[in-house]
């Protein structure tokens, strides 16, 4: 009599999908306990760093608060972005971060709370996505620590106390990342939508500043998404015709409406919204040759990074980043087209 040994597997995981990382299913094991209470710690802590006597800051920057006070009481301000109700004259931006604040202020009426609590919770959901980002890929330890790396960067805890568009804009990114991890995992052509319409909501936030991780979602994408190159390039062009609508339907509206009877353009000097698009708010940002470009934080160019004004707020995080870019490409040197690892570093 002979005795056949059957060995053990472990429980099925799930198809694994390009670059080895199996997908969860209700046969994967759960994450630990602590996980979850871990996570609400890490939101609520945010939330109270980021709320904690936040009327200190009165009304921030009284330029847009005095766009979001008008924007309360006229639709019109409302939709152009006016400094005041009588609409002569708009902000020195696409008004999309400030849409949130002015229907707090309506619910809630005009005052700082109203005015800045919105930001504090852009910066809260933007954790929580990152997080949400990250577990995907890496598990939730790695969603923690990146969660906790945002909360507690120095410029981000200012702008998320502030009423400066930059709130909004980070936000709309991070939800952009996620979404294209989700477009990444499987080539849905549906998530590659959802990447192009946050950008392009992004864009009515801060304008061209927004576009400036297109091309490294647009690399991470055809470097690791499943299928043939074609349909990969094809998503691609779905996400951007995808952009150019959520960006462009109220750009449009605004270069059609007569001009006697919306408010001026400020930031433009023939009143004209791609002039403010693409030179005072695009090129002469980065150029410094004209409009405010040069005046912030130093001299333009590319190590006003690393000046005493900006380097202590963010930027001693890239040296590290690029280390572990290099590390990881190296690592990830000979791993299959669609390695996840690969992708995440690329993005």
């Amino acid at each position: 009599m002979t005795t056949t040994l059957v060995p053990s597997f472990p429980a099925p995981t799930g198809p694994s999908p390009p670059g080895g990382v199996p997908e969860p299913t209700a046969a994967s094991p759960s994450p630990a306990r602590w996980i979850r209470p871990a996570l609400v710690a890490l939101l609520l802590g945010t939330a109270a760093a980021y709320l904690w006597d936040l009327s200190v800051s009165g009304y921030a920057n009284t330029f847009y608060a005095a766009a979001v006070q008008a924007g309360s009481k006229s639709w019109k301000a409302f939709f152009f972005g006016s400094l005041d109700t009588s609409n002569f004259i708009t902000v020195d931006k696409t008004p999309g971060a400030l849409w949130v604040m002015d229907l707090s202020a309506r619910l809630f009426g005009f005052n700082t709370w109203s005015l800045l609590v919105p930001q504090a919770l852009e910066g809260v959901a933007a954790v929580g996505i990152l997080y949400a980002t990250l577990k995907r890929w890496f598990g939730p330890k790695a969603g923690l620590l990146g969660g906790l790396v945002l909360a507690t960067t120095p410029v981000a805890a200012l702008m998320f106390r502030f009423d400066n568009p930059d709130a909004f804009l980070v936000l709309l990114l991070v939800a952009g990342a996620y979404a294209l991890t989700r477009a990444i995992e499987g080539a849905r052509t549906r998530w590659m939508v959802a990447t192009g319409a946050l950008l392009g909501f992004a864009f009515l936030a801060k304008e061209l500043q927004a576009f400036t991780v297109v091309p490294a979602f647009a690399a991470a994408h055809l470097l690791a998404a499943p299928g043939a190159l074609r349909r990969r390039i094809a998503q691609l062009g779905v996400g951007l015709a995808s952009l150019l609508v959520a960006a462009g339907w109220w750009v449009v509206m605004v270069a059609l409406w007569p001009t006697g009877s919306r408010p001026y353009i400020d930031g433009s000097p023939d009143n004209n919204i791609f002039n403010l698009i693409f030179e005072y708010n695009g090129f002469s940002r980065l150029s410094g040759s004209s409009g405010p470009g040069g005046g912030f934080s130093g001299p333009a160019g590319l190590f006003r990074l690393f000046d005493d004004l900006m380097g202590g707020q963010a930027l001693w995080l890239l040296p590290a980043a690029l280390v572990a870019l290099a590390a990881g490409l190296l690592w990830t040197r000979r791993a299959p087209r669609t390695d996840r690892t690969r992708a995440a570093l690329v993005l």
